[in-house]
Order: C-alpha cells, then structure tokens, then sequence
C-alpha cells in the first residue's frame, strides 16, 4: 500500500498541490496553467504510483555451465506515462511548440503602432540579470545563474528552454517557480504597480493607436527573425517559433495552420507540458535549500522586472508629450496575457471607463521577445 510508504516530504508536496489546485479552480488563477502543473506534482508525489519512473532493464540468467553464467534474457519494464512526456521537457521540444501556439495568437499591431513600447518590454527584463548577479553572490554557479534569473521574464517556456540547456538538474524548481509564478500575477503585481504609480498616474487614458496594415503585419515577423537570428544565433529556435506561428496568423493563407496552432495543438502541448513539469517537483529533489533559494530568487526577479517596466514607463513620461499609463510598463514582462489584463484591471479600478488592454499589448508581447533575447544572451555566455 502507498500509505504505508509516504514519508512528511511527500505528504508536504502533495498538501502544496491541493493548494495549488484551490487556487486554480476556486480562485481563477490561471487554471490552463495551474490545474495541470498542480495534478503533475499531486501524482508523482503518491508513494508508489511510478508515474515518473525511468525504464528498468534486467538480464535473467539461463544456467551456469562449468563455472560461466550462461547468456541471458534481457527483459525492459518500461516507465512511467509521465517519465516519457517529460523527455519533451528535457529534450528541448515543448517550449518551442507553445511559443509556435503564443505567436499564432498573438497581434504585434500595438507594438508595430507604438515601437517606444520596446523599451517598456526591454525595461522589464531588468529583473532576470538583477536576479542573475543575485544568485551568483548566493553561490550558484554561472548557469545555474542565469537559470534562475530566466524566472524573472515571467515566461515558462523560456526558462524551461534554457535551463534544459545550462543547468538541467534544476528543471523541477525552476520550471515550478516559472510557471507558478505565472499564474499568480494576479496576486504578485498589483500592489507593485500600486506602490510605485500615483492615483493620477494610474487614471491616465491613453490614446486610440494608428492602424497597421497587413503588409506591415506579415512582413514584421519575417524581418524579427532575420534580425534576431542573426544578431543572436542562439535565440534563434524561440524567436524562430514565436514569428513562425505569428506569420501563419497573418499571412490568411494558412488559416487551418493557423487555427491548428492556436487550439489543438497549443492544448495538447499544455496539457503536456503542465502535467509533466509538475512531476518533476518530486518530494526528494524538490524540497531542498536551493529550491527555497530558486523561489526567493524567482519572486524577486519577478518583482524587479514589473518594477522595471512600471519606472521605464514614468521616465518615459517626462520626455514625450503624449502620456503613457505607466501601468503598462508592468505588462513589460512576458507572461501573456495575464500581465496585459492585470494592467487594464488596475486601471479600471482608478476609472472604470479606462480600457488599457490594447495599449498594455504592445509592452507585453515586447516582453515575449525580450524574454527569448535576453535568454539568447544568457546561452551564448554560458551555453
């Protein structure tokens, strides 16, 4: 029986599931997101159930002849369901197809309209190299450094991505911490955004965007590719996946592509993905001192990107005529939509009549590209 064989590790992990759980489903903090890292971590921390369990291979002895074991037979008892899907993790393949699925939903018109917001979406990533150097002086490593720090984008992929790269024996906190933190933006940016804007500031409506044409459009992620590749090869398989799905989107060619990307196939690499990344966050690995050090880190990354962007954003107010709500700065970081809409909420609640979803697009789909450069960056030093 499994009762028999749980340990408080165990019985510690899966209560921090059932939390997780309660949150995704009685809260609404991104359930897509948060129900199936959160069941991923209930079921390999069950004593027994072997859903993260490798493949065992045996050779059973025929006989012994004078003395000399005879040749056996080789038998292989396969592994967990859960083992397998995270060699997608490991291996570097599910980060890109959710980035395919991210751009194939995502309009780059707000940023095309309004390139200042790079700098908002640049601003942002502050917060991974600030956590960075932070982990150094902690006594981590170079890569398992910048790993950590990658949490600060508030991108799961990301992280995931690059820490299979530089330190993949810190995949389990790492992607936990990401992912976590993702789906509670709701609860770790307003009182930031609040403590470092004004009444006024956070009351300011910005105006209607120009229009993009459609050539624009199409010829945008052609272009980012072409030019981050080349500037950066190693971001190359991010960036290169992000534009991809987004010139599938735009090009009315492929809507079945398209369409595929957005729904199906960006389902099925979530579900896989969630579900796989909360089973690394097994009792033995995951509660350690490092892994308190990870989450310390991750919050403060997380923190010092929102407040990056949000102080981009109000010196960005003192040079130009037409304000910015500097709100918008905190959707700097890339965890789409989520950020965006956390933004526009924290604006309605100043004047109701204020819609800053749109404008607040433009910095956060700024951050999914910052996000996979400054990763970029990070594996060229270390990679």
């Amino acid at each position: 029986m499994g009762i028999v064989n749980m340990d408080w590790r165990q019985l510690v992990m899966i209560l921090i599931a059932c939390i997780l759980l309660y949150l995704a489903i009685a809260k609404g903090f991104e359930p897509l997101l948060l129900v199936p890292i959160a069941f991923g971590m209930l079921l390999s921390n069950l004593p027994l159930s072997g859903v993260m369990s490798g493949p065992i291979s045996t050779i059973e002895p025929m006989g012994v002849a004078n003395g000399v074991i005879e040749a056996g037979i080789h038998t292989k008892t396969p592994g967990g369901l859960l083992h397998y899907l995270f060699q997608g993790d490991e291996l570097g393949i599910f980060p890109p197809l959710i980035f395919l699925g991210v751009g194939a939903m995502t309009d780059f018109g707000p940023l095309i309209a309004n390139p200042k917001n790079i700098l908002l979406g640049a601003a942002a990533q502050f917060g991974i190299f600030f956590t960075f150097i932070g982990a150094l002086l902690l006594g981590f490593t170079g890569p398992e450094a910048a790993s950590t720090g990658i949490i600060g984008g508030a991108d799961g992929p990301t992280a995931i991505y690059l820490t299979t790269k530089l330190a993949p024996h810190l995949l389990a906190p790492i992607a936990v911490a990401a992912y976590s933190y993702m789906a509670l933006v709701p609860i770790i940016q307003p009182p930031i955004m609040k403590a470092l804007t004004t009444k006024e500031e956070r009351s300011i409506v910005m105006t209607q965007s120009k229009t993009v044409s459609k050539k624009i459009k199409i010829i945008f992620p052609i272009a980012v590719t072409i030019v981050v590749s080349l500037l950066l090869p190693a971001a190359a398989t991010l960036i290169g996946m992000l534009m991809f799905g987004n010139l599938l989107k735009e090009c009315t060619v492929t809507d079945r592509l398209s369409e595929t990307a957005t729904n199906a196939l960006m389902n099925i690499v979530t579900i896989f993905l969630g579900l796989s990344v909360g089973a690394s966050a097994q009792a033995e690995i995951f509660l350690s001192t490092q892994t308190l050090k990870i989450f310390a880190l991750g919050v403060v990354a997380f923190g010092i990107g929102t407040a990056a962007g949000v102080l981009c954003a109000k010196l960005m107010n003192r040079f130009t005529k037409e304000k910015i709500n500097p709100l918008i700065g905190g959707a700097g970081v890339s965890a789409v939509p989520m950020a965006a809409r956390v933004a526009h909420k924290v604006a309605q609640e100043e004047n109701p009549s204020n819609f800053l979803l749109m404008h607040a697009m433009g910095p956060n789909v700024a951050g999914v590209i910052g996000s996979a450069v400054a990763a970029g960056i990070l594996l060229s030093l270390f990679g």
